[in-house]
């Protein structure tokens, strides 16, 4: 007969999981998730390993005394719940027993690869991934597997297991299983070109990752519907029907009236786009001037592209959380109905889930379970590098999936090799396909290939001869109208009003909240009341939602429109005006902002005016004044007759690029790293790391990452920022609701929502809210708070001062 062994007890009807249940759970999960880059049986084998640490005495006598189920057999002196909380090591035992299964002199060193990167699976799926070099060069592995009072910690497990599960595990680990996962290893470590040894070195750091993914998402999963027994009825688990999908999508496009000639070129990119669905896997761009359809072009080879190679999910990564739920809604009306058996679409930013997560926060969070996800770069950079286990959860679903990165031009300058060597694994063994969508390619194909660049070429590109593409689609030009000594205030308020006056209508784009709340001010007694407008990233998604809506409401009713808006405008918001005056910025935000001028090509051309004021606070905004600095130089150099077209794109590229050869390596400071590094380094052959194996072939079949200190010092945006719920509109109700102690399920709902009232905050503007008390917690450490609406102002949102008309301070 089985021992009752816990692993989880559930409160609310007195019910547990046995140790058993879950573990024989966890690997059927896992095994499934892992399957996707041909490693089913190593996903099994680590789900029924991962919790054996559960079958110790201690853990035992732990779980034990919070349930009534005591042993009495076992010394009192284990029983204090409060006592262990925290501090019970249930992973490494596991990491144990398949570390010396695999590390014995029969397998030689590639066994003790294979053991390794199982064993780092195991040990980290409670914390986060573990450092196998810690900072100041110890091995990190070797001192979590080796702890003397640990050393016959996996044979008191196995002790103490159930017999069924033990005889499984040690049938699974046989020599067969190490040579099918040797194989593995040795195509993704091995590949026929020739490389540097550090692109080796990530990609097995990444394997490792890919199957820590697995791991930790099915004992989330297995975990969750556990406590919540519901949840298994509202899991995506069969093939997903894409044809469903595909005959919506096909009636809504036939459904389009071709109007113009620019809805004619929108028709043959979408046909383009078709017509090449039906190609191999790989890494694609899609290079089309923006108003040329990219979104439905793009969705429409994914959906085909998924239909013909049998693919679980359509990831659409947005830059930015501004216009994430107005691209989510335009497919969601298209492919979904009300009596469909699950939501096809997915929107997932959460800027509300708190860094520390709570073991309620950790169940409930999303792990990308559904067709169509749409998500932004930062938490697609956060599923691929983050710390810890949230992020990394969902990077599994990734792999058999089709990615289309929107605006890919955005991607931060620091993960460029990150990113290039990350997408390329997926890529190569993962069955992703990638789509590089922009009106601005950046030359990710001609980065540094020693750290890590992307496999690009011109039959890789969907739409077809872009020179002659962009030609077509010219309806702007660009007209340098930098002076040497700067635009003053006035002078821009100036040209601004003259711009309404004779076009119309006018937007007007900057690079800082200041500017745009300046000029705002300015121009608002001289226009008719109604007529200005103003947008940055300090007004709730919301708010600006319904900004954006008279905008536009005007612009079709050709009503005075003046809008001055910081960037946030540029990426994917769907306005159409007769002259637009940008800033000076990198050339790619320039032809960004040429988007949103005659986009619907009404007048024959129409100018986009660069400026540069007289004096900008651009010093902290790195991106921002190399981009302008390099774009000035395109500009002065002349020798193109289209600012906006590729060629003269390549050369902004190459100048911005060059100058940023460094940076794309994501470095990092001694207080990080404890010495000048760099992330792709900690990721990859730590060259720097003094504890580093130095014999090449020892080195070889190792793993040298300081996962978790790599972990840490990720930030997918260079200053981090906290979110906080506004309370404008029903965002007050949900504050209301929040701080009121809701249901587990409600308050995970009212968090979805609270995201379209949320603003995030740079550190420096939160600590002076934090000390006039205008930031609260709804609940005592949740890590969720919401902002006092004396603090929140109709015309420019989040205030440092308590609103008082116009005289609130900007941010």
């Amino acid at each position: 007969m089985e021992k009752k062994n816990i692993a989880h007890y559930r409160s609310c009807d007195e019910q547990i999981q046995t140790v058993y249940e879950h573990l024989k759970g966890v690997s059927k999960i896992s095994k499934e998730l892992a399957a996707k880059i041909g490693l089913p049986d190593v996903g099994e084998l680590l789900g029924m390993l991962h919790d054996l640490g559960k079958y110790s005495q201690v853990f035992q006598a732990y779980i034990k005394s919070g349930t009534g189920l005591l042993n009495p057999d076992i010394d009192d002196d284990y029983v204090d719940a409060e006592a262990f909380r925290g501090k019970i090591d249930h992973s490494t035992a596991g990491a144990q027993w398949v570390w010396r299964q695999f590390s014995v002199d029969k397998y030689g060193l590639q066994g003790k690869l294979v053991g390794q990167i199982l064993a780092v699976c195991l040990a980290s799926h409670h914390g986060g991934m573990i450092d196998c070099l810690l900072t100041e060069g110890e091995n990190g592995f070797l001192k979590r597997i080796n702890k003397n009072e640990r050393k016959t910690y996996f044979q008191e497990c196995f002790d103490n297991g159930d017999n069924s599960l033990i005889r499984s595990v040690e049938a699974m680990a046989t020599e067969d299983f190490f040579k099918s996962v040797l194989k593995k290893i040795i195509t993704v470590a091995s590949p026929e070109k020739q490389e540097h040894d550090r692109l080796k070195h990530f990609r097995l750091g990444f394997l490792t990752r890919f199957l820590f993914s697995c791991l930790i998402d099915a004992d989330r999963i297995d975990s969750a519907d556990f406590e919540m027994p519901g949840n298994v009825d509202m899991r995506l688990k069969r093939e997903v029907n894409w044809q469903t999908a595909i005959d919506r999508l096909e009636r809504k496009l036939a459904g389009f009236q071709v109007r113009n000639k620019v809805d004619e070129i929108r028709n043959r990119i979408s046909l383009k786009c078709l017509d090449r669905a039906f190609d191999h896997q790989g890494v694609y761009t899609l290079t089309v001037p923006t108003g040329g359809g990219k979104t439905f072009a793009s969705m429409r080879y994914a959906l085909h592209h998924a239909e013909k190679h049998k693919l679980d999910h359509i990831i659409y990564i947005i830059p930015f959380t501004s216009i994430i739920d107005q691209n989510a809604q335009v497919i969601r009306e298209v492919l979904e109905r009300d009596r469909d058996e699950y939501p096809w679409v997915l929107e997932h930013h959460s800027n509300l889930e708190p860094e520390q997560q709570t073991w309620r926060s950790k169940l409930s969070s999303e792990n990308w379970n559904a067709p169509v996800i749409f998500t932004t770069m930062v938490q697609c950079l956060e599923a691929l590098f983050g710390g810890g286990a949230r992020g990394a959860r969902r990077m599994h679903n990734l792999a058999n999936s089709v990615i289309i990165f929107d605006e890919i031009q955005s991607l931060p300058i620091n993960c460029v090799h990150l990113f290039c060597n990350s997408l390329q694994f997926l890529v190569d063994h993962a069955k992703t396909t990638a789509v590089l969508c922009t009106a601005t390619q950046p030359l990710l194909g001609g980065v540094n290939p020693d750290y890590g660049s992307l496999t690009l070429s011109y039959e890789n590109e969907l739409a077809g001869d872009t020179t002659i593409l962009f030609e077509e689609l010219k309806r702007a030009e660009i007209v340098d109208l930098t002076r040497s000594e700067g635009w003053s205030n006035e002078d821009l308020a100036d040209l601004s009003l003259e711009q309404l006056r004779e076009k119309g209508n006018c937007l007007v784009i900057v690079n800082t909240k200041d500017w745009a709340r300046k000029l705002y001010e300015r121009c608002q007694s001289r226009v008719d009341k109604g007529s200005v407008f103003h947008l940055s990233t300090s007004l709730c998604p919301v708010h600006r939602k319904r900004i954006l809506e008279s905008v536009q409401k005007r612009l079709e009713k050709k009503l005075p429109v003046l809008c001055f808006s910081t960037q946030l405008i540029e990426a994917g918001v769907d306005v159409d005006f007769n002259s637009v005056i940008r800033f000076l910025a990198g050339l790619d935000s320039i032809a960004q902002a040429a988007g949103r001028c005659n986009r619907n090509g009404n007048q024959k051309t129409s100018q986009v005016y660069v400026v540069n004021p007289n004096e900008e606070k651009i010093d902290l905004l790195t991106d921002i004044k190399i981009g302008r600095d390099k774009a000035k130089r395109v500009l002065r150099e002349g020798g193109h007759k289209d600012f906006l077209s590729p060629s003269a794109m390549d050369r902004y590229f190459s100048y911005y690029f060059y100058e940023r050869a460094n940076d794309m390596k994501y470095t990092l400071s001694a207080r990080q790293a404890g010495r000048q590094d760099t992330l792709v380094n900690l990721l990859s052959d730590n060259p720097l790391n003094v504890g580093r194996e130095n014999d090449p072939v020892k080195a070889t079949f190792s793993l040298q990452q300081s996962f978790k200190t790599a972990g840490k010092a990720f930030k997918a945006i260079e200053a981090p920022t906290q979110a906080v719920i506004v309370q404008f509109d029903k965002g007050k109700e949900i504050v209301a609701e929040l701080c009121a102690h809701p249901e587990p399920v409600k308050a995970y709902d009212l968090l979805k929502k609270a995201q379209k009232y949320s603003v995030n905050l740079f550190p420096n503007v939160w600590e002076k809210l934090r000390k006039v008390d205008a930031v609260c917690p709804v609940q005592e450490g949740e890590g969720i708070y919401y902002l006092d609406e004396r603090h929140y102002s109709a015309e420019f949102g989040v205030s440092v001062e308590a609103v008082n008309g116009l005289e609130t301070a900007i941010i």
